[in-house]
C-alpha cells in the first residue's frame, strides 16, 4: 500500500470522532466521513507501521441501516455526518464510541464503575440555538453563497437553505440576507487575500422564549471593491447607483439600513415563528476567520436575548458561551445535578458545601447547582461571560453564587489572595474542547476534594485527563454520554470521579 493509491473496502466500525476503520491488504486504514457497513472508495494519504490514513472519495454501496436524509447538501456541507442513519442507530453508534474510549483508560481501574449509556436529545431536528453562517462562493467566481464550509475545504461555502438542524426562522433569515446582498452585488471577504466586505451572519434563537438575535459581520472595507486575478483593483456594479470609485459612509449606511429593513419586514409579515430581540452590525477586521467584534452597532432592539433552562432565566449576548442545544443542555445539566445529588449537603441534610465551577462560562451550571450547595464559585476567562453570569444569578435571585474572571490556571494560584478564603468540597469541570491545561490539572487535584464532576464536549480530551486523575488517587464512579449534537460526529460525556 502506497501513498496516492486508490482502494475499496468495507467500513467495519467508526471511532470517535468520525474515524472509519477498515482492513485492506493487512493494513488498518482510517477514513473519515463514512458509516459502518458502507463499501467505499478512498485514496491513501499516509502509510506508516502497517497503518494507513485515507481520504474518502465515494460510497460504492450504502450501509443496510441507511434510510435516506432530508437535506439536499448532505455530504457536500461539512456539518452533519450521520444524517442518513435513523436517530436510534446514531445513538447506538455514539454510545459504542464513547464506551470504547472510556474503556481504554478504565479497563485498568480496579474499582467497578457504572456506564449509564447514552441519553438522546429531546429534539433530533431543529435543535440548534446558534449558527455562524459564512459568506463566500461555492465555486470560483460563482454567485454569492451564505452557509457552511464545503466538507474538506477552507474556502468554498455552500448555501444551506434546507438545513434541518435549525428551524424555519434560520432558513428564512439566511435566504433573505443572501438574496439582498446578492442583488446589491456586495463582495464577500476573501480568506486568502484578506479583501472584501461580507464575512458572517450570526443567528441565535432561544428555544424556549423564541427571541432572535441576528448579527451581520463585515469588514470596514469598501463593500463593492474586489481584486481581479492579476491583483488589480476593480469595482463590481455598486449599490444605489454609486460610482464604485469611492463609497461614502452614507452609501454604506444605506446598505446596512436596507439589511435592517429586510429583517424587520420578515417579522412584520408574520413569516417568523419567533421575534427579534436585537439586530446588530459587527465590524471585524481580524485576519483570522473567526467571528469577533472590533465594533458593534445595535441597529434594532438590544444586543442580547433571554433563554430559559430548568426554570432559570439566562441573558445571552452575541458572543456569550451557551450550549447550542437548549433541550439537550437540560438533559446534560440534570445529569450533572443528579451526580452531585446530596453531596453538597451536610450531615443535617442542609446544603452547606462549597462547589467550584471551573470554566463556568455564563454560569449556567453554577446557578443550576446553587440550590444544592452552600456556595458556588465560578471561574471563567471571558470577562463578558462573567459579567453575564453575575447578572443572571442576580436576576434568578441566587445569592450564594460568586464569579471570578480569569484563567483557571492563574486563578487557582491566586485564589488565597482573593476574596475567596475557602477551599472547595466539590469541583465541577466543563473545560473547552482541548480539555484542562496540563499545568492546571495538578492544582485541581491538589485540593483533594472527595468528588469531581467532569463534563466534556471532546471525549478524547476527557480520556487524556482521566489518565492523570486515575494516577493521582481518583476513580470513575459512573459516566453517561449525552447527545447534544444529533447527526454530527460530536457527543458530550459526564463523569463522576471519587477520591479513594
Amino acid at each position: 500500500m502506497k501513498k496516492g493509491q486508490v482502494y475499496e473496502g468495507i467500513v467495519e466500525r467508526v471511532d470517535f470522532p468520525g474515524k472509519g476503520i477498515l482492513h485492506v491488504e493487512e493494513h488498518t486504514v482510517i477514513v473519515k466521513n463514512c458509516l459502518p457497513g458502507q463499501k467505499i472508495r478512498f485514496r491513501v494519504d499516509k502509510v506508516r507501521n502497517g497503518k494507513a490514513e485515507g481520504r474518502f472519495l465515494e460510497v460504492l454501496e450504502q450501509s443496510s441501516k441507511e434510510t435516506g436524509h432530508p437535506c439536499s447538501r448532505f455530504g457536500v456541507c461539512g456539518g452533519c455526518t450521520y444524517l442518513s442513519l435513523p436517530y436510534e442507530e446514531q445513538l447506538k453508534l455514539k454510545e459504542g464510541q464513547m464506551k470504547r474510549l472510556l474503556d481504554t483508560c478504565l479497563n485498568n481501574q480496579k474499582e467497578p464503575w457504572v456506564w449509564e449509556g447514552i441519553k438522546g436529545s429531546p429534539a433530533a431536528y431543529e435543535y440548534r440555538n446558534k449558527m455562524e453562517f459564512s459568506f463566500g462562493d461555492e465555486v470560483k467566481d460563482g454567485p454569492l453563497a451564505l452557509g457552511m464550509h464545503r466538507r474538506g475545504s477552507f474556502y468554498d461555502v455552500v448555501t444551506v437553505e434546507d438545513c434541518c438542524i435549525v428551524d424555519a426562522d434560520y432558513r428564512l433569515i439566511l435566504r433573505t440576507v443572501r438574496e439582498y446582498f446578492a442583488e446589491a452585488k456586495v463582495c464577500y471577504f476573501h480568506r486568502l487575500r484578506h479583501e472584501g466586505y461580507l464575512r458572517h451572519l450570526l443567528v441565535r434563537k432561544a428555544s424556549r422564549t423564541g427571541e432572535i438575535l441576528a448579527a451581520l459581520v463585515t469588514t470596514s472595507q469598501d463593500p463593492w471593491i474586489r481584486r481581479s486575478q492579476d491583483g488589480a483593483s476593480e469595482a463590481s456594479e455598486p449599490f444605489s447607483g454609486s460610482s464604485g470609485d469611492s463609497v461614502s459612509a452614507e452609501t454604506e449606511e444605506r446598505l446596512i439600513d436596507g439589511f435592517l429593513k429586510c429583517m424587520l419586514a420578515l417579522e412584520q409579515s408574520g413569516k417568523l415563528k419567533g421575534h427579534f430581540a436585537g439586530i446588530l452590525h459587527i465590524v471585524n477586521d481580524a485576519l483570522a476567520d473567526v467571528v469577533q467584534s472590533d465594533r458593534t452597532d445595535i441597529l434594532y432592539g438590544r444586543e442580547y436575548f433571554y433563554e430559559e433552562l430548568l426554570g432559570l432565566r439566562f441573558k445571552v449576548s452575541a458572543f456569550s458561551f451557551f450550549q447550542t442545544n437548549s433541550f439537550g443542555a437540560e438533559i446534560l445539566y440534570e445529569t450533572a445535578r443528579e451526580y452531585i445529588g446530596t453531596l453538597g449537603c451536610g450531615p443535617d441534610g442542609r446544603p452547606d458545601k462549597v462547589v467550584f465551577d471551573l470554566y463556568s462560562g455564563t454560569g449556567t451550571i453554577a446557578q443550576l447547582t446553587a440550590p444544592a450547595a452552600g456556595k458556588v464559585i465560578g471561574v471563567e476567562i471571558v470577562e463578558e461571560a462573567v459579567e453575564a453570569a453575575r447578572r443572571n444569578a442576580h436576576e434568578n435571585g441566587l445569592e450564594n453564587c460568586e464569579f471570578i474572571a480569569g484563567d483557571v490556571l492563574k486563578v487557582l494560584d491566586n485564589l488565597e489572595c482573593s476574596s475567596v478564603k475557602t477551599k472547595p468540597d466539590i469541583i465541577i469541570l466543563d473545560p473547552p474542547r482541548d480539555g484542562i491545561h496540563p499545568k492546571a490539572l495538578p492544582k485541581i487535584i491538589a485540593y483533594g476534594v472527595k468528588h469531581i464532576v467532569y463534563i466534556s464536549c471532546k471525549p478524547t480530551s476527557l480520556v487524556r485527563d482521566l489518565d492523570v486523575f486515575l494516577g493521582r488517587g481518583y476513580t470513575v464512579e459512573k459516566a453517561a454520554a449525552i447527545d447534544q449534537f444529533p447527526w454530527t460526529a460530536n457527543c458530550e460525556v459526564c463523569v463522576l470521579l471519587t477520591r479513594r
